[in-house]
């Protein structure tokens, strides 16, 4: 869901800064940074590859579910917290001001996580918080350098750091959203269908429909069409249906052979291939269209035979 994450924040910016009346320009700046402050609770793949490559003391590799299992749990219970998002918004609002208390203030509360969560849950704890913390800091500099207001700042974690977490809710454990406090808010995955393919091509549905979303947020500020870029080679996507009955079922557990596959897909929207093209527009939607389409008649072909 790591696209979905960043798309569904950056459409939700978007829109509702086109909403307040701001410019084009800072619509699409605050949404962008929504976007990759969207994408900061996921720091933890960098605990997992560390992990893969880390040998156990005198029995080699440590297993790989071992270190995404611990990773996860992490992943789920810090950096997808509703109140760790709300005070890392506050920290990077107070560090994106010109003044320099304001600064230290934003700093010193976003680098108070790191012991505060280290004491509550461990050490792998604050070791994710750690990377999360820095992330959130690259991002706060990145943002001065290109004039982005400390309000818009504010607005981007927010609208980042609280979307992130209600994207989990199809794929793992439920994050835990009121860490640290020993509440559950939601107890289970939210499960689509109880046929686990089934599930897997919804929970799919809505990472396609987040990025569509984001799509539309931009052409909407922009002002353009975006049927207007589609191109005709995207009905090409249809064709993969014959995989349904090529390739084993996906479920979540084992998925990647038709994630990649169907992402395939998407060069019909930029073929034949050149940089002049890739960059279009009309290579994204196409791609994407491609990609929608064979999401459909492969879910099609699996209802009906499978």
């Amino acid at each position: 869901m790591f696209v979905g994450h960043a798309c569904l924040a950056f459409a939700v910016a978007a829109l509702g800064a086109h909403r307040l009346g701001w410019s084009r320009a800072t619509a699409l700046r605050v949404a962008v940074l929504a976007g990759l402050f969207a994408t900061l609770p996921d720091v933890d793949v960098i605990y997992g590859l560390a992990g893969l490559l880390a040998p156990s003391a005198g029995a080699g590799p440590i297993p790989v579910e071992s270190f995404w299992d611990a990773g996860n749990r992490v992943h789920r219970g810090v950096t997808h917290a509703l109140p760790v998002a709300a005070v890392t918004t506050l920290a990077v609002s107070l560090a994106a001001r010109s003044g320099i208390r304001s600064r230290a203030a934003g700093g010193g509360l976003l680098l108070a996580l790191i012991p505060a969560v280290t004491v509550l849950s461990g050490l792998l704890a604050g070791a994710v918080t750690a990377l999360f913390v820095l992330g959130a800091a690259a991002l706060v500099v990145a943002a001065g350098r290109r004039g982005v207001s400390p309000r818009s700042v504010g607005v981007a974690a927010l609208v980042g750091l609280v979307t992130h977490p209600f994207g989990d809710l199809l794929t793992g454990e439920p994050p835990a959203l009121l860490y640290p406090f020993d509440l559950t808010v939601i107890a289970e995955r939210v499960v689509l269908s109880a046929d686990p393919t089934l599930h897997l091509l919804g929970a799919f549905g809505v990472e396609l429909a987040t990025v569509w979303l984001a799509l539309a947020a931009y052409f909407r500020i922009s002002g353009e069409r975006p049927h207007a870029h589609v191109d005709r080679r995207a009905v090409l996507g249809v064709a993969y249906a014959g995989a349904a009955l090529a390739l084993p079922a996906p479920t979540l557990d084992v998925s990647y052979h038709f994630v990649f596959s169907v992402l395939a897909v998407g060069v019909v929207g930029v073929s034949p291939p050149s940089l002049e093209r890739f960059r279009s527009w009309r290579a994204v939607v196409t791609a994407l269209s491609a990609i929608s389409l064979a999401t459909v008649a492969y879910a099609m072909v699996y209802l009906f035979v499978g």
